[in-house]
């Protein structure tokens, strides 16, 4: 599955892109809001590409009527009561008083401790403990996926997290694996997910048969797993 996206005017249409072995290119518009293009294993992406853009009009018509059914989701508002996901699971926000800045995640809640409880800095505490644990548990899932690409003879890339609005992970030819922060809310099979799925791009740049043979062969789980990362919260 390859995720891409197009502008159209000022939004932006974001759509993934399934392979198989049929004969005709299909679009379709899920009510969930999401939008995916069937096309033949040999059509470009450049071909692909122009058929989306073509029908934008189509497509945007379809996503705003399905918006108008999908309930909205609440803004967080960083108070005590308000759940929040921690590596798949839900967490219940609690703030106490506390010299001590930090957050604490025990018994189904995070437990957050602050000199005050303005929103805004429980926000910047949750932020940075959210930065802290994804830098462990990323680095952690990188260092053990690892293993079996060191055999193949390459060199262990380098981790970087940013948040990304379209895509859960990257690779770079410079050496870099990017992972979004937003993974971290994640169970930890889809880190690994993510982290093999990336891997396999220093062998196989592009998203074609070899690619997902590799894929195969290193995390044959994957497809299960890649429903569990696309599950909506």
């Amino acid at each position: 599955m390859v995720r891409k996206s197009i502008k159209y005017g000022e939004r932006t249409i974001e759509y993934s892109v399934l392979y198989s072995d049929r004969k005709t290119l299909t679009i379709i518009v899920n009510p969930d809001g999401s939008v995916l293009v069937r096309a033949p294993k040999r059509v470009s992406e450049k071909k692909i590409e122009e058929r989306v853009q073509k029908k934008s009009k189509w497509i945007v018509k379809h996503l705003d009527f399905f918006k108008k059914f999908k309930p909205l989701i609440p803004q967080r508002q960083y108070i005590s009561g308000e759940t929040h996901l921690y590596l798949g699971r839900r967490y219940r926000l609690k703030t106490n008083i506390h010299s001590e800045e930090k957050v604490v995640a025990t018994r189904g809640c995070l437990v957050v401790h602050a000199k005050n409880k303005d929103p805004e800095r429980i926000k910047n505490i949750v932020d940075k403990w959210y930065r802290e644990k994804a830098l462990e548990h990323f680095s952690k899932s990188l260092n053990n996926c690892f293993e079996k690409f060191e055999k193949m003879g390459f060199s262990k890339p380098s981790l970087k997290i940013r948040k990304m609005k379209t895509r859960w992970g990257s690779y770079s030819t410079k050496g870099n694996v990017t992972l979004n922060l937003e993974l971290i809310k994640k169970p930890k099979e889809c880190i690994d997910y993510v982290v093999m799925h990336e891997l396999c791009h220093m062998k196989q740049k592009n998203h074609g048969d070899g690619f997902y043979d590799l894929l195969f062969k290193v995390f044959p789980e994957w497809r299960g797993v890649k429903e569990m990362l696309e599950k909506p919260e």
